[in-house]
């Protein structure tokens, strides 16, 4: 097996947060495995989280899988979750597919995840099949949100919108705030806590307080999708401190991150 990869991300253009939260799982993963990491972008143009901003976007996909299979990525991410579940319901497939094609056809037939699998991936892992979200969209698109996990057999019990629009303002977010918000959506009843349904929103620091204040475990689309990527790349899925999805189910040493 091999010991670097080379992860790469399809970004939205005003996405400050997946470049840095994926680095920080897989970083943190380095101190207990021996496999390493680099990290390769390429985006695509959006700064307001609106239904047509995300169509215009999602067609440039293509593009940016071209760039990320010219340097002969291990993996691709595309990192936009709202964006593949406001294309109605599974589009996720069908982009996974398309995208796929679209690295086969310059030679490099990588693997493609994407946010919005990525999230169904990691609650049915967990046994998920009533859940709570929180997200920082604008309340129609939460309701496509709730609505595409129902269609995956997903029961979204209740669902929390900031009703944020300007992606940068989200990408600005304390993620420690999600632990505060937590107390503010329904966790009787539900099998897992999705903080946040957004890989914009920051989210990391919050996934472990909050499954100690709770006692349910906690989700965000960034650590489901570096789950998914590990999970594609035949490798343990671990990454110790962010939340059940990415716990060792066996004890690890803790070694000296890799230089």
């Amino acid at each position: 097996m091999k010991q670097h990869y080379r992860i790469g991300q399809v970004v939205p253009s005003s996405n400050v947060t997946m470049e840095t939260e994926i680095p920080l799982i897989l970083g943190r993963r380095q101190t207990v495995l021996p496999e390493t990491f680099s990290f390769h972008a390429s985006r695509m143009r959006m700064k307001k989280v609106t239904r047509e901003e995300l169509a215009a976007m999602d067609a440039s996909a293509g593009r940016c899988v071209q760039e990320l299979t010219d340097a002969r990525v291990d993996i691709i991410g595309y990192a936009c979750l709202v964006a593949i579940m406001s294309m109605g319901a599974g589009y996720h497939r069908q982009s996974e597919a398309q995208l796929g094609e679209v690295a086969r056809a310059n030679d490099a037939p990588t693997p493609i995840v994407t946010s919005a699998g990525a999230l169904i991936q990691g609650l049915r892992a967990l046994g998920a099949r009533r859940v709570s979200i929180i997200t920082p969209y604008m309340k129609p698109l939460t309701r496509l949100v709730a609505a595409y996990l129902e269609e995956e057999g997903i029961e979204v019990v209740d669902a929390l919108s900031l009703e944020i629009e300007d992606n940068l303002a989200v990408g600005a977010r304390d993620p420690l705030a999600l632990v505060d918000l937590s107390r503010n959506v329904r966790t009787t009843g539900i099998d897992v806590l999705v903080a946040s349904a957004c890989v914009q929103m920051p989210s990391l620091a919050a996934l472990d307080p909050i499954e100690r204040c709770t006692g349910i475990p906690t989700v965000s689309a960034a650590s489901c999708t570096a789950f998914a990527m590990l999970s594609a790349l035949g490798l343990d899925p671990v990454a110790p401190g962010f939340g059940a999805i990415l716990a060792p189910t066996r004890p690890l040493a803790l070694e000296e991150p890799a230089p």
